[in-house]
């Protein structure tokens, strides 16, 4: 069950953890229970932690985490910072991200029976900041990037366009340089954030001198996305690729880890992922920024009400607040929309406006 499963994630990263800078502060070694963790360790924001990131950057190990931390995902924050630098271990990317993806495409799989998935090419369209390093140790860049860096040889062998091309930093010759390596490559599959995505669409179009994109790759099947929402995009795609062949499937894949995966084509909800070295707590959204909210471990949560999300990683975040608001619209199993972030909502008449509402009040109004 949901809460033996997220038990074992939590004691897992409190005894792997448990003789670093952090699991010594808080004497991990003596917690026994879920109601000790609560009362031993504080909530956490980016702020709060990136004394500790700047440490590790530096080199200084057994800060947050004990393995060795070559590899920074550079994430937009909502902070008073530009950028966040997250730390991502070989724990979080093995066992989190290329686990999530793993998992994608085996749903995916077992969802078409038919898909030629492995037998043509995927494009991966990869975020804006390369890889570039922060020092002699570490390395940062996008998440995407990040895990094209270190991606399995194996998945080179299907995927387009070349490494040095899919890592390039400026923008504009990026895309120039895919349309040129994909166009008349045997494309079956996309990956990336939709409105990304959309531009490189528009230019292979505007290179073939095509109308539909099935006219270029016509045996395209599916779209795995995400980042942002895929709703205001959803008719565009639909008009560039008329196919009753075409699947779009979406994923919660953030620098802090992968959170869930769409197992249902009709259902627009995430299945949340309990066994990911990610321990899962949540706010009511009606307290968040108080100074003693109520914080409910996954199977206290209730479906139709908002939460900000608190992760625990393997990724050596703890008790941290993503800024990202969920709500539930099942719970055997667990399942969720994405409904904003915590910055994000009007709460001027305890009306709480979420993104999503406003969103849909806005294509109701156009």
């Amino acid at each position: 069950d949901i809460d033996h499963i997220q038990r074992k994630q939590l004691h897992a990263l409190l005894s792997t953890a448990r003789k670093t800078e952090w699991g010594l502060k808080y004497d991990y070694k003596s917690i026994r229970s879920y109601s000790d963790f609560c009362q031993r360790l504080p909530l956490q924001t980016y702020d709060e932690i990136k004394p500790y990131v700047t440490r590790m950057i530096n080199g200084e190990r057994n800060i947050l985490w004990p393995s060795v931390v070559r590899w920074y995902a550079k994430s937009s924050g909502t902070t008073n910072d530009k950028s966040k630098f997250l730390p991502v271990t070989p724990e979080i990317l093995k066992g989190c991200h290329y686990k999530g993806g793993f998992d994608c495409v085996a749903i995916y799989l077992r969802n078409n029976p038919e898909s030629r998935f492995f037998s043509k090419k995927g494009l991966i369209l990869g975020g804006s900041h390369s890889p570039s390093p922060l020092n002699s140790e570490a390395h940062q860049g996008d998440l995407s990037a990040v895990l094209l860096q270190n991606l399995n040889p194996l998945v080179n062998l299907i995927r387009v366009p070349k490494k040095p091309i899919i890592l390039m930093d400026e923008w504009e010759s990026k895309i120039k340089a895919i349309v040129e390596n994909t166009w008349n490559k045997d494309v079956n599959s996309l990956s990336g954030v939709p409105s990304w995505m959309l531009v490189l669409i528009k230019a292979v179009l505007k290179k073939t001198g095509r109308e539909y994109l099935t006219d270029v790759w016509p045996n395209l099947e599916v779209f795995f996305h995400g980042g942002i929402s895929f709703e205001p995009y959803r008719e565009q795609y639909k008009t560039l690729i008329p196919s009753n062949k075409m699947h779009y499937m979406e994923t919660y894949n953030a620098s802090e880890g992968f959170f869930g995966l769409q197992d249902d084509p009709t259902d627009p909800s995430l299945l949340m992922m309990p066994d990911y070295g990610i321990f899962y707590e949540f706010i009511p959204m009606n307290e968040v920024g108080s100074a003693h909210p109520t914080v409910l471990p996954l199977e206290s949560v209730e479906t139709g009400k908002n939460y900000a999300m608190v992760i625990t990683t393997s990724g050596g975040l703890w008790r941290y607040q993503i800024g990202d608001t969920v709500r539930f619209t099942s719970l055997f199993p667990h399942k969720f929309v994405i409904s904003g972030r915590t910055k994000h909502f009007i709460n001027a008449f305890g009306e709480e406006l979420m993104v999503d509402n406003a969103d849909k009040a806005i294509a109701m109004t156009c």
